[in-house]
């Protein structure tokens, strides 16, 4: 008896039943591994006149991480496509024009 092949062309899509946590970032930290990458994502609260001079002596600041994804490298080239093409649209749809800012 011989197994055939067969091919199935689908779309995965979020089964999202709305009540899945939305979460606010505004920093992304990235790090990697010969393996994958991890997503650190954080949220920057406006710094008080303490964290002012905490990072004036340290030369850091820490935001607290809200969420961590890690992603097998398999996944990063098409995230970064799709990253792309979603700015692409919306900067044609708003004429927003963006300042890429700092790397981290």
């Amino acid at each position: 008896m011989t197994t055939e092949r067969k091919q199935i062309n689908f779309t995965i899509v979020p089964d999202d039943q709305g009540d899945s946590p939305r979460t606010y970032a505004n920093f992304c930290a990235i790090s990697h591994t010969p393996f994958d990458f991890t997503l650190s994502f954080c949220e920057v609260q406006p710094l008080s006149q303490r964290d002012i001079e905490a990072a004036e002596a340290e030369h850091l600041v820490k935001a607290p991480v809200r969420a961590r994804i890690v992603l097998p490298l398999q996944v990063v080239p098409n995230l970064i496509a799709a990253l792309q093409e979603h700015m692409k649209v919306f900067a044609d749809s708003t004429g927003a024009v963006w300042d890429k800012g700092p790397v981290h």
